[in-house]
């Protein structure tokens, strides 16, 4: 490969020769190490209508959700709580989504912090979770046109269901302090993507749980 010395002789002759300049753009592994870290997003305060919200509570179960997969998720467990009391106080809608995996059963698999209250519906894929499932027409009977969403891991279910509610037409509502991953890494990726992508900066509020009325 040519050096950096042998690169600018090189660029030289052929700029003094009166010949096009052709650079060879660097690829991102070459310049992973001068990536600086965005400014962190600010939260919204915002309001919901009870009438047309759900909260989608996505993998929040023990076999995706645990001191050995995730203990952030574990960390976010006590929010996770309030904010399904908050939601549920007002007659919001809950809606579980669940892995693929083989699991102990539902709702037993699913943490008692976000535990479901009496026939509420369910849903099991990757992801996705409108892959293959009926979220869509779940969400779409019950007049559904925002959603607030729960989870891990925030780079998998989280970021792709967000993603299809977005392609949906719905608008979501995400508190940061209850979507988890298993790196700091991979939660910072998330909440820039969910506020720079295409179609999402304009359709997802990222807020906190304290700032949701």
């Amino acid at each position: 490969m040519m050096t950096t010395s042998l690169k600018s002789i090189f660029t030289l002759s052929l700029a003094l020769v009166g010949l096009p300049v052709v650079l060879h753009a660097q690829g991102i592994l070459d310049e992973w190490s001068k990536v600086q870290v965005p400014a962190p997003p600010q939260l919204q305060r915002v309001n919901i209508d009870p009438k047309n919200t759900a909260v989608l509570v996505l993998d929040v179960a023990k076999h995706t959700c645990n001191s050995e997969v995730r203990p952030r998720c574990i960390g976010m467990l006590p929010k996770v709580k309030i904010l399904m009391q908050k939601m549920r106080s007002k007659g919001v809608p809950v809606v579980y989504a669940l892995g693929l995996q083989p699991t102990p059963g539902v709702p037993s698999d699913i943490w008692p912090e976000a535990a479901m209250v009496g026939e509420e519906p369910w849903v099991r894929s990757g992801p996705d979770k409108y892959y293959k499932t009926e979220l869509e027409k779940i969400l779409s009977d019950k007049g559904i046109k925002t959603v607030v969403v729960t989870g891990a891991a925030s780079h998998g279910a989280v970021l792709y269901t967000i993603g299809g509610s977005v392609f949906r037409g719905l608008k979501v509502i995400v508190p940061v302090d209850v979507i988890a991953a298993e790196s700091l890494y991979a939660e910072q990726y998330t909440v820039w993507h969910l506020q720079n992508a295409p179609r999402m900066a304009a359709n997802v509020q990222l807020t906190s749980v304290d700032l949701i009325e």
